[in-house]
């Protein structure tokens, strides 16, 4: 998972989702947001609705009865949730005709000699309703002094309206919306209420209340965000398998790329990167055109290596010529140590010639398995055994110690043995005839280190030594020698570093092979204690 989270795969599953889930916000927020005022407004206009419906009831008649039917057939009414707030009843006998006559009386309907009269009754001249001759008429009545009444439309007014149904509005509220004859919300505990005025008759106006709760301006709402949301979820899962089959082929390409690149830095010469077929569908173009690169580089190191071979081998041919004529010159020598050493090492360097010719012209996989490894030991003593006869003659003192037990170290027997002939050659090259050196082999439980020092004039400039193919030895010298030596132990784990023999006094060169991948090396001890310091770092 670690790994996962810092790979390109999840960086595009991440850019998705970001993506995704931006654009999902800035759609479906504004969406939702519409849905809840389309419930509100959903909800007042079936309150409108339900209003409305009394309108025609309501201009027919102003009967309590009738309305209250009226009310309960609504779905509001039958909730509970409608009020019916009814105008005052008009005062009695306004606008009616006032009739008169011998002994009648007024109220609007006449009567026959000393009858009575509806409304205020005359009779013998004296008017019933409890006004005596020539008094005063009841309030809201007029009298003409004949003792006939009429009603009058003014006085001290009638009484309030009715109001059917549950009431949850205030009455200023109410008086507001019939006297402004405009519909309006109030708010109520629970939710709103709808005042909706209607016109009775040309005077008097009624008012509807429609009760409105909070539940019904959110009905739908809720269920509306979770679909919403479930869509927004659909999409990010959408858009997160979409990044990661890309993420899959995008990655895929590259790491066989880098697999390829792995298997060429491993020797395997061979290895392409597929660049076409069902194992490159999909990849994008940009790595496909890496993959062309690296084949093409692929190819072009197969090429030169073809090419090294051949000119190693080809040079390797032509020493044989001057190779035999030492064969023969030493073969005229004589007998001696020297004529010895001299043939020997003419037959060594004939095999080193025939195994370069043999390693050039072989392919790679035909390449024999190669034992990794060697006793340290072993092979100095040898290559030191093979230098004395050379130090013997120019007159050299020369010592080996550490070389008597078992030494491994994991290099090729043939790799140490050419470095330890690069260090002793470097001692015949740039001393004087002479100079002594010496040879120590310290053991440590994690290294093997290799000291050659040497009582010549030392390293003017150890660092420059130590650079490929600046040495200077003058005739026959290439400069490469010490960085021969530096690269086997540095394969290793190990180092090489130039100083000043403390014993001898000239040059020491210090060789570590890791014999172990973990551990230190100890101080070194034992009878070499004496020789103080080795380097000057």
């Amino acid at each position: 998972m670690r790994r996962l989270r810092h790979s390109l795969r999840w960086a595009l599953i991440k850019a998705a989702v970001a993506g995704t889930t931006m654009v999902a916000l800035a759609f479906l927020i504004p969406l939702g947001l519409m849905v809840q005022q389309t419930a509100r407004d959903r909800a007042f206009t079936a309150a409108e609705r339900q209003a409305a419906a009394l309108g025609p009831a309501l201009a027919i008649t102003t009967d309590q009865d009738a309305i209250a039917r009226a009310v309960a057939s609504t779905d509001a009414g039958a909730q509970g949730r409608m009020a019916v707030h009814l105008p005052p009843p008009e005062a009695a006998g306004a606008g009616a005709t006032t009739l008169s006559g011998p002994g009648g009386g007024a109220g609007g309907v006449a009567s026959a000699p000393g009858g009575t009269a509806s409304g205020g009754t005359a009779s013998g001249g004296t008017a019933s309703g409890g006004v005596a001759p020539g008094g005063a008429a009841p309030a809201g009545k007029v009298s003409d002094g004949t003792g006939a009444t009429a009603a009058a439309g003014s006085g001290s007014g009638p009484a309030a309206g009715a109001t059917i149904g549950e009431v949850r509005a205030l009455a200023a509220d109410v008086a507001s919306a019939g006297g402004q004859g405009r519909s309006f919300t109030v708010e109520v505990p629970g939710g709103y209420a709808l005042l909706q005025p209607v016109a009775v008759d040309t005077v008097r106006t009624a008012v509807v209340e429609v009760f409105v709760a909070d539940g019904d301006l959110t009905r739908g709402v809720a269920t509306a965000w979770q679909v919403l949301s479930g869509v927004a979820l659909g999409l990010v899962a959408v858009s997160v398998l979409v990044a990661d089959r890309m993420g899959a082929r995008i990655v895929g390409s590259a790491r066989r790329l880098a697999a390829a690149a792995r298997s060429l830095g491993a020797g395997d010469l061979a290895v392409r990167v597929p660049v076409d077929g069902k194992q490159a569908a999909g990849s994008p173009e940009e790595l496909r055109e890496a993959g062309h690169a690296f084949n093409a580089m692929a190819d072009r190191v197969v090429q030169l290596l073809a090419a090294e071979r051949e000119l190693a081998a080809d040079l390797s041919h032509r020493l044989r010529t001057p190779l035999t004529v030492l064969r023969l010159n030493a073969a005229s020598l004589g007998e001696g140590d020297a004529a010895d050493a001299t043939r020997h090492a003419v037959a060594q360097l004939e095999r080193e010639v025939d195994q370069i010719i043999r390693s050039a012209r072989r392919a790679p996989e035909d390449a024999p398995a190669v034992t990794v490894g060697c006793d340290a030991a072993e092979v100095i003593r040898e290559r030191v055994g093979f230098w004395s006869a050379l130090a013997e003659d120019e007159g050299r003192r020369w010592q080996l110690a550490g070389a008597d037990r078992e030494t491994p170290v994991p290099v090729q027997r043939g790799d140490l043995a050419a470095a330890v002939d690069a260090l002793l050659g470097n001692v015949f090259r740039h001393t004087g005839v002479g100079t002594a050196f010496s040879v120590d082999v310290l053991a440590t439980g994690s290294s093997v280190i290799v000291l050659v020092g040497d009582a010549g004039p030392g390293f003017t400039d150890p660092e420059a030594a130590l650079k490929r193919g600046e040495g200077h030895g003058g005739e026959g010298s290439t400069g490469l020698g010490l960085d021969i030596v530096r690269k086997l132990a540095e394969a290793t784990g190990g180092d090489l570093a130039l100083g000043r023999s403390a014993v001898l006094g000239g040059a020491e060169i210090r060789l570590r092979l890791r014999s172990r991948p973990d551990g230190t090396v100890p101080a070194r001890t034992g009878r070499r204690r004496g020789r103080g310091s080795l380097f000057t770092r």
